[in-house]
């Protein structure tokens, strides 16, 4: 033990031992936090929340890259690119709206009478004048909700990948962002009747996580699968990634990210209870993705007698799904064992989906969807007031909403315009059919 840590437990002890310094009964005495400090933080608890939950899109884009052949990689990055920039401005035209109404329900908790674009304070704007002074700035609460709704359209990005036309899939993208994801949000964190049921998902293991997973699914068997994915004999054949390093960067981007996720989903930094808290829900969601990876990393050594990268990165990925919807109430032993059983659901769940022909080339609906749902339902073990026919109802009113209008608008757009890109382009790659560059040319001399 070194000098300076013994001087400071014995600094410690003489504070302890002398009351009458009045040092203890200063600590007993309650402390009130000025309002313009509580506004202040938790608007940066949104912002920081925010800014890196905007960082999973990169995360999004280098994982998808790195896990598409070497011949659609700039389209998926382009894609990735398109669909944030969608998101953010149909989510200020008219799902921030939706999502959270200023005015009266048309229809009582189901959908908003108020719709148009989202306005945020004025510029400069006093402590008078602000909207919710006693919470947070609208810019904050803005910003950090948008960065949700992204979220959700990344994940359907992902699984239909490597066929699908540019044009078609960004419509779909500013449907699912503009009307389908934040209506069902509503229902839960807009004081919607999900809310008034008692139904619980603290950061959207299913508002969110599973919502792009269903979209992702139906878009999937509409879609179909890749040419050559399986054979006419029920043979699978494996399409591998063009860049193991890019995905594995993506998932590490992603893991960040997901401490923006889940701890500014505290929503208040403004007490000490709610930083003690979200530091809790930072090591619970770390924990949850160490427990991820490493389920997957022994089933699959157990299994195929090797361990699999990509199993293991979406084992990871399958873990911070998971303890998404309760990240504050488990222990850090609890929290890990959600998170295994997330990686596991991956690992048993990617071949169940080529068994039925579902082509998912990232790996995505069993990250996000299946993964999701047990995360949800999961929320049981250790909130004691989440109810689990609650959940379960729950689960399945959002996949029946979701799984409905996604298929109405993939349907649609498949009639108007097609979904799916020619054999020829399908073989060839989709980058230079579609976009004319690609994202590894090679060297040539000038």
């Amino acid at each position: 033990m070194t000098i300076k840590r013994i001087s400071q437990l014995a600094l410690a002890a003489s504070l302890i031992a002398v009351p009458q310094l009045g040092l203890a009964q200063e600590a007993e005495a309650p402390t009130v936090v000025p309002t313009d400090s509580v506004f202040i933080f938790n608007s940066l608890l949104f912002l920081i929340g925010g800014f890196l939950v905007f960082w999973m899109a990169a995360g999004f884009a280098m994982l998808e890259a790195g896990l598409v052949r070497g011949k659609n990689a700039t389209m998926q990055l382009t894609k990735n690119i398109s669909l944030f920039s969608l998101a953010a401005i149909f989510y200020y035209l008219i799902g921030y709206n939706l999502m959270y109404p200023l005015g009266d329900w048309a229809v009582d908790g189901v959908l908003s009478g108020l719709f148009g674009p989202g306005v945020l304070e004025a510029v400069g704007i006093t402590r008078e004048a602000a909207d919710d002074y006693g919470y947070a700035s609208t810019g904050s609460d803005f910003f950090f909700q948008l960065m949700f709704c992204a979220t959700t359209a990344s994940i359907v990005s992902g699984t239909v990948a490597e066929r699908i036309k540019l044009w078609p899939f960004l419509i779909f993208v500013i449907v699912l962002t503009a009307i389908i994801y934040p209506l069902q949000a509503s229902w839960s964190w807009g004081g919607g009747f999900l809310s008034d049921m008692g139904f619980s998902d603290f950061a959207g293991s299913t508002i969110v996580h599973s919502v792009g997973g269903w979209a992702a699914l139906t878009g999937a068997i509409i879609l179909g699968p890749r040419i050559g994915k399986y054979s006419k004999d029920g043979k699978v054949n494996p399409i591998p990634g063009s860049n193991l390093a890019l995905a594995t960067l993506g998932t590490f981007i992603l893991w960040l990210g997901w401490f923006g996720f889940n701890g500014g989903s505290q929503l208040a930094m403004g007490s000490v209870g709610d930083v003690a808290d979200v530091s809790r829900i930072f090591s619970n969601t770390n924990t949850a993705a160490a427990g991820g990876a490493v389920a997957a990393l022994i089933l699959t050594q157990v299994l195929y007698k090797k361990p699999d990268l990509t199993m293991t990165l979406n084992g990871a990925l399958a873990g911070l799904v998971s303890i998404t919807a309760e990240p504050l109430t488990p222990s850090l032993g609890a929290a890990t064992l959600i998170g295994a059983v997330g990686g596991v659901i991956v690992v048993f769940t990617v071949p169940l989906l080529d068994r039925l022909k579902i082509d998912d080339v990232v790996g995505a609906i069993p990250v996000h969807l299946f993964a999701g749902i047990w995360g949800t339902i999961a929320v049981v073990f250790t909130n004691g007031n989440a109810n689990i026919g609650t959940q379960i109802l729950s689960i399945l009113i959002v996949g029946a909403f979701v799984v409905v209008t996604s298929a109405i608008v993939w349907f649609v757009i498949k009639a108007i315009s097609g979904l799916r890109v020619d054999e020829e382009t399908e073989i060839n790659g989709l980058d230079m059919a579609e976009l004319g560059m690609e994202a590894y040319p090679e060297f040539s001399k000038v």
